[in-house]
């Protein structure tokens, strides 16, 4: 299945299971909707629904958030993470709105770029949300489900390749619903520790899923009292493994006698050959 075809079947299945794809977070304006966004990096929408509201009271317009210090800021979003930088942040951001652009949260994406605490991500979530552009931003969840299914290539290791990649093979008009679909995908199904391959709707299209089950299944009958670890190319028990890096790059337990990867816990009788999985780095 090519990549094309592969986006526009996960998709479709995606579509069937998820009824409102979109974001979160919850907002009435687009200065709301950017404060939400700013609060959300490496922090849960639940997290940040939990503390923007006594915020927006006190703060209802960016004209009241730009009179406002970081130190008044910061018992708002305490329970945020990194509240002593997003303080800051909001300070400085509102007040950027406020003295160049007349008080309106900027609508092209460039605009937004220039605020402080909106990188790129953040940019393309609050012109695709607020203002319907044509944009795909890639966060965590993105990123690992993209590269999970295969809708991307090997290469694609930043989230600017991931959105790059996605852009060529999901229709421009669809490219905002694709994003929430595969970041809703990602937080309740795909998730980073324990995806649920299971209960997945799109998982006879998703390369990840047939890694994992070309994986040898479980060996009975291994003595865990001969050693830690079990070769099944040498028939050979011991407890000092080796470390083989594969043609993945991935650092894999390997035979001390013969190198072999194909080594099981003896104890479980699991295989210890871990399949490649895909976090942002930085």
């Amino acid at each position: 299945m090519g990549r094309s075809d592969r986006a526009e079947s996960v998709l479709e299945n995606l579509r069937e299971r998820i009824d409102r794809p979109t974001t979160e977070l919850q907002y009435d304006t687009p200065y709301q909707l950017l404060v939400a966004v700013i609060l959300s990096a490496q922090c849960t929408d639940e997290r940040v629904n939990k503390a923007t509201p006594d915020l927006f009271d006190t703060y209802p317009t960016v004209e009241a958030l730009a009179d406002a210090t970081p130190d008044d800021i910061y018992p708002y979003i305490q329970s945020i993470t990194f509240p002593n930088n997003k303080s800051g942040y909001l300070a400085k951001m509102a007040r950027q709105i406020v003295d160049q652009f007349d008080g309106q949260v900027p609508e092209a994406i460039d605009d937004l770029e220039t605020l402080t605490g909106v990188g790129r991500k953040t940019a393309r979530v609050v012109a695709q949300v607020a203002h319907d552009a044509d944009a795909l931003p890639v966060d965590t969840h993105v990123f690992r489900v993209a590269n999970r299914i295969g809708l991307v290539k090997e290469d694609a290791t930043t989230p600017k390749k991931v959105e790059q990649q996605l852009k060529r093979i999901i229709p421009k008009e669809d490219w905002g619903e694709a994003h929430h679909l595969l970041i809703l995908h990602g937080r309740y199904t795909c998730t980073a520790r324990s995806p649920d391959c299971h209960d997945c709707p799109i998982r006879e299209a998703c390369k990840h899923y047939g890694r994992l089950q070309r994986l040898p299944g479980p060996i009975d009958g291994l003595d865990p009292s001969a050693g830690t670890y079990y070769c099944t190319t040498s028939d050979h028990y011991f407890d000092e493994p080796e470390t083989h890096v594969d043609r993945h790059n991935l650092e894999q337990v390997a035979c001390p006698r013969c190198g072999s990867m194909q080594v099981v816990r003896t104890s479980t009788g699991e295989p210890t050959k871990q399949v490649k999985d895909y976090r942002v780095n930085g």
